[in-house]
């Protein structure tokens, strides 16, 4: 092809374009000149366009082009990926096999994490033969790809056997398999190939962390998180994130504090995900302002992070300005969710805000056209009871579309138990023995409305059918933040190593309080 001096000139400039004009206006002179599907520059362009999101307009050329090369088929198959377009990328390498085209090592680690995206193990299948029999499966970014898929897919054998008969283990390697043994939940298994890796990245730092918060294990988190300080290792964001979710869990502020400061120091972009976790952080941990005021920073809020903030005022006693939040979120267009309105329901039920939450309520399904399930029902109920509606409430536990469940009959008698309606517990209790829901906290609810009734041989047979059923209560625990470290409290538990000088602590304080009551009765 005879390329004219102004086209190669175009061609020259296609790696200084910065913007979709610029690489369009060099598009238009190849296309004139005749020399806009020469394979260099067709390449530039799609690749262009894909990272600029403009992945429609790459496609089309793309489509047009008289021929085609491996390189392309595989920028338009990452460009689909990387834009979470996974489908799209399972198409066109499709189309790709259909041409005649052979799929190299890149192809693959390309439609490989497309598969995993849409978490499907036959389709992945497929691709392990296709990477088997053209001689790709030991590639690293192959075996990678494949250990990626079948632990997405929670299939964690056939990950293990690729990530055993691998000559060349590197940290991705490893961070595929242990967040394979992380979401399977196998949680210690995932710590001892996290001890045994030779190389750790702040990626599998995160894993590990994640993983200890996705179980609940919000102390060893944190205790990892130090632990990658110690060595030497900066935590990107997921990380970040993670330990931020396990300081809210477990109120540790001073850990929390210490997170947003290296987020501020670092310069970290304070998207919704960093953000929410931040606003959700210090709501938890009581630090009310401190959250308006990320949550005011933010550059953007979505969904997540107003619901975030409306859960955290209304937790810590500042439920109208949980519902003005609400209003504020809906006048800036971001729609509710389920959490949102369970959330805010709860919000009108402390503050004994009837009408606003029943209409509320309503805009669930008019106004939103979402259904509400039985946690709505459940704040539904406790909104009435609390106001002492204990007829409507009763009429809502009744007619509602779905079985209650125990916290629904909980609002239910925990309303009975306040004003003094022990026939209406004693009748839901009875209606809904026989539906699994005689937990422990039901038992508790009924037994304190016998008790505040006086009726202690009630209490008394209460208690030991629960004995009798082995429904036991769920000890209670508190946590404690001292100089960084939580220590956590169990009722019954007297494991600690200064539990000694906790008793006389707690002994002395006791006295003290009887004592500054005493005086005070006296006065």
């Amino acid at each position: 092809m005879n390329i004219t001096r102004s086209s190669k000139r175009a061609l020259s400039i296609l790696d200084q374009c910065l913007t979709m004009a610029h690489i369009k206006q060099v598009q238009s002179h190849l296309a004139v000149s005749g020399t806009l599907f020469d394979p260099y520059a067709a390449a530039k362009i799609i690749a262009f366009c894909t990272v600029s999101d403009d992945l429609r307009h790459a496609y089309q050329l793309f489509r047009f082009m008289p021929s085609r090369t491996t390189y392309i088929w595989n920028v338009m198959i990452r460009g689909f990926t990387d834009r979470n377009e996974s489908i799209s990328a399972l198409s066109v390498y499709a189309d790709m096999l259909r041409s005649g085209f052979l799929p190299d090592n890149y192809t693959f680690s390309f439609v490989l994490r497309a598969c995993a995206e849409l978490s499907s193990v036959s389709f992945g299948v497929v691709l392990h033969a296709h990477a088997i029999r053209l001689g790709w499966e030991s590639y690293d970014f192959v075996q990678n790809g494949l250990i990626h898929l079948y632990v997405t897919c929670d299939f964690i054998n056939p990950a293990r056997k690729l990530f055993d008969m691998s000559v060349h283990k590197d940290v991705v390697t490893w961070t595929a398999l242990v967040n394979g043994y992380v979401r399977s939940g196998q949680i210690v298994i995932a710590r001892q190939l996290f001890d045994e890796m030779p190389e750790k990245n702040a990626v599998s730092w995160s894993a590990m962390i994640n993983g200890y918060v996705h179980l609940g294990l919000f102390r060893e988190a944190l205790e990892l998180f130090a632990d990658m300080q110690t060595a030497g290792v900066s935590p990107n964001h997921a990380g970040i994130v993670g330990a931020l979710t396990a300081c809210a869990f477990v109120g540790a502020l001073d850990q929390g504090r210490w997170i947003h400061a290296y987020v501020n120091r670092k310069g970290m972009r304070l998207d919704t995900v960093l953000g929410t976790a931040l606003v959700d952080m210090y709501t938890k941990c009581g630090c009310v302002e401190t959250a308006r005021a990320v949550f005011d920073e933010m550059p953007k809020r979505d969904v997540f992070a107003f619901t975030s903030l409306i859960s955290g005022l209304a937790n810590n006693g500042e439920s109208a300005s949980a519902i003005s939040l609400f209003a504020r979120m809906k006048n800036e267009g971001i729609a509710p969710n389920e959490v949102t309105f369970v959330c805010v329901l709860s919000a009108c039920s402390r503050v004994g805000m009837v009408d606003e939450g029943l209409q509320i309520f309503r805009s669930m399904n008019n106004s939103f056209r979402i259904q509400p399930g039985v946690q709505h029902y459940g704040c539904l109920v406790d909104l009435l009871g609390r106001a002492g509606m204990l007829e409507e409430a009763n009429k809502i536990v009744t007619e509602m579309p779905m079985e209650p469940d125990s916290y629904v009959l909980g609002a239910l008698l925990n309303a009975c138990r306040v004003h003094g309606d022990l026939d209406l517990g004693k009748e839901m209790v009875e209606r809904f023995t026989g539906q699994r829901l005689d937990h422990s906290g039901v038992h508790v609810l009924l037994s304190n409305i016998y008790a505040s009734e006086n009726q202690w041989d009630d209490v008394t047979l209460l208690r030991k059918g629960m004995e009798e059923k082995r429904v036991r209560k769920v000890p209670g625990c508190s946590l404690i933040e001292v100089n960084g470290e939580v220590y956590e409290f169990t009722a019954g538990d007297r494991s600690h190593v200064l539990m000694q000088e906790i008793m006389l602590l707690s002994f002395a304080t006791a006295k003290h309080l009887k004592s500054f009551r005493f005086d005070g009765d006296e006065d």
